[in-house]
């Protein structure tokens, strides 16, 4: 193999958790705080019966920003993901920007972005978040039907969205994402076609579409077992997912990432540095980051993330091995409809390597799931998008 991570790589992409939100959808396992009104200084439960503050974490986040190690690159992109960044109020965001450009520098036109959530924001909230920086907006819509929000557990409704979608659109906000979840509990085909079909009259610059995953310890984990009524079929949520494919990709949008569809110029670029397994910082209760060959992640529960801060923010981790690696990149490269490039792959791991995972996925080629082109190895769309977890099992198994 190779000599391992001959050019480490500098980050040039942020990560910032934002772990509050109004209320826990039934299907989220991410760490987050249910906090009250929006408007004014919502304050969450601290293990021990304190409680803590928005403006308290906003600070802690400003102080593990201003001392984490910087590299010489400034950031091309910033994403503030939660939870829901949109309960911050402007000058809290302001000042996560100010801090992250104090420290790390931020490029010219680097795209930064934000979740929302439809009933969370008003005007003078989206535009204060607009002259801040941000440039790219993804808007957590889910459903465009009452009964089916409610069955998810969101705290928004359908007139919400639209609402929501006109504020964006004041602001001119340049780059806009709209989320949407297939697989819900009693969801029909024809409710996801109905949704897909608002999505695109909406024209939205970019669309995410998420498999409804069931995970222990949520809501739905409790109430339902994969499999079972009222969860739609695998049958119709395969035919969920091809009809999806089908809509967006007649409408003008590319299909280049599993879950995730852009008009041309329009990819999630900071999204993008995960799939393509490049470095990013990470930070907040929580958030992964990949710096310098570690992957890291920060504590879960904010007591223990404040007293891992308080105790110097240290990332005590190994450097991820050479065949870890090789695994990572490539489940996550081959999430990309552009796939991976064999050159690189055998630059970075030999060609030996490029040569078996070729042989591990023999079967697939016949089967007109994987195929090879232009010097790329790619899961094909949408047959091997939809069998990708069969393909990556057996290629773990061979190779793992």
């Amino acid at each position: 193999m190779s000599n391992h991570h001959i050019a480490i790589q500098v980050p040039s992409a942020a990560y910032v958790h934002i772990p509050f939100c109004r209320r826990r959808c039934f299907y989220c396992d991410f760490p987050v705080f249910v906090v009250g009104d929006a408007y004014g200084e919502p304050s969450y439960r601290l293990r021990g019966g304190t409680s803590g503050t928005i403006s308290q974490y906003v600070e802690a986040l400003c102080h593990e920003i201003s001392i984490s190690p910087a590299f010489s690159q400034p950031l091309k992109t910033i994403f503030f993901g939660g939870g829901t960044p949109s309960l911050l109020s402007t000058e809290q965001l302001q000042c996560l920007l100010t801090s992250l450009e104090r420290r790390f520098g931020i490029a010219k036109g680097a795209e930064i972005s934000m979740e929302m959530d439809p009933g969370t924001f008003d005007l003078a909230h989206i535009a204060g978040y607009r002259s801040a920086g941000v440039n790219r907006v993804s808007l957590g819509v889910q459903a465009f039907q009452d009964e089916l929000l409610k069955i998810a557990g969101r705290s928004h409704s359908v007139e919400d969205i639209f609402a929501a979608i006109d504020l964006i659109h004041q602001v001119e906000i340049p780059e806009f994402s709209l989320d949407l979840i297939s697989g819900l509990p009693h969801q029909s085909l024809d409710q996801w076609q109905d949704s897909l079909t608002k999505a695109v009259e909406i024209a939205p610059t970019h669309i995410s579409i998420y498999d409804l995953t069931i995970e222990p310890g949520t809501a739905f984990g409790r109430y339902y077992k994969p499999g079972d009524n009222p969860l739609p079929t695998d049958e119709t949520t395969v035919k969920m997912y091809r009809l999806g494919q089908k809509v967006l990709t007649r409408a003008g949008y590319e299909h280049y990432e599993i879950s995730n569809y852009a008009k041309s110029g329009h990819q999630c670029r900071h999204n993008r540095v995960y799939w393509q397994n490049l470095s990013y910082y990470g930070f907040g209760m929580g958030a992964a980051s990949y710096v310098q060959g570690k992957r890291f992640t920060r504590p879960r529960k904010t007591h223990e993330y404040y007293e891992w801060l308080e105790n110097g923010a240290m990332i005590d981790c190994e450097i991820t091995p050479l065949e870890e690696e090789l695994l990572e990149t490539l489940m996550l490269g081959l999430r990309l409809a552009e796939g991976l490039s064999l050159t690189v792959l055998s630059q970075k791991f030999g060609s030996a390597k490029v040569e078996e995972i070729q042989q591990c996925l023999h079967p697939y080629f016949h089967q007109g799931w994987v195929e090879v082109g232009g010097g790329r190895l790619r899961l094909t769309d949408p047959d091997g998008f939809l069998f990708s977890n069969v393909v990556l099992a057996d290629l773990f198994e061979k190779l793992g």
